[in-house]
């Protein structure tokens, strides 16, 4: 690959990732619950998500769910059922007193979800989504020089785009450890939950207008 042809997929990336979706949100409601440590584990959660897709997709498996349909449309069908499901469970969420002393905030921190849970969480919900894997499909090989082996340039993508969307995760974990202060009072926290509730049930409905 030549340098320009990485730094215009740099460029391109650093943009795309940017941008919110179900991963940016779930990292930054993460670190407003638990905190920027505990978020972490979500970052690594959504980002060996990514990575897999997109070395699944350069594989080849989305020109395998290409020619089965009713593969993809069962995989859509599931990803958009999670997504719902982590709306209403954002909606119902409940909300604590915001004068909760410190025993009080030391108990539920304790008592918060074990590291496996925030892990695997995270996962499932970056995996959930098939339109990664049609992303990939489609704007990976609009890189590929056609002269120089595949493999080595795939390699090379995914790598970058694995540092990039990374960032940006580190990004909206510490935007959310900003915003967790001003979400103390229940009203605000009430809000936001029903907000993100409401936003993650959109990106179901998202996914489930893909079209293969």
């Amino acid at each position: 690959m030549a340098w320009h042809t990485w730094w215009l997929f740099v460029g391109t990336v650093f943009f795309i990732s940017a941008s919110p979706g179900p991963n940016m949100l779930h990292v930054m409601t993460r670190s407003i619950e638990h905190g920027l440590r505990p978020s972490i584990l979500a970052m690594f959660g959504c980002f060996s998500a990514v990575v897999l897709l997109l070395a699944s997709s350069a594989a080849g498996l989305t020109a395998l769910l290409l020619a089965i349909p009713a593969a993809f449309a069962v995989l859509k069908l599931a990803g958009a059922a999670y997504l719902v499901y982590l709306g209403y469970k954002a909606w119902v969420a409940p909300v604590g007193e915001a004068d909760a002393d410190d025993a009080d905030a030391a108990r539920l921190a304790r008592s918060g979800p074990s590291r496996w849970r925030l892990f695997r969480t995270a996962f499932s919900i970056g995996i959930s989504n098939p339109k990664a894997l049609l992303f990939a499909a489609a704007f990976l090989p609009l890189f590929l020089d056609p002269a120089l082996p595949k493999a080595g340039q795939f390699a090379v993508m995914v790598a970058t785009f694995a540092v990039l969307e990374f960032s940006w995760y580190f990004i909206y974990a510490l935007g959310g450890r900003g915003l967790a202060a001003w979400l103390r009072p229940p009203a605000r926290r009430r809000l936001f939950n029903r907000v993100t509730g409401a936003v993650f049930v959109g990106f179901g409905a998202a996914i489930v207008g893909t079209r293969v």
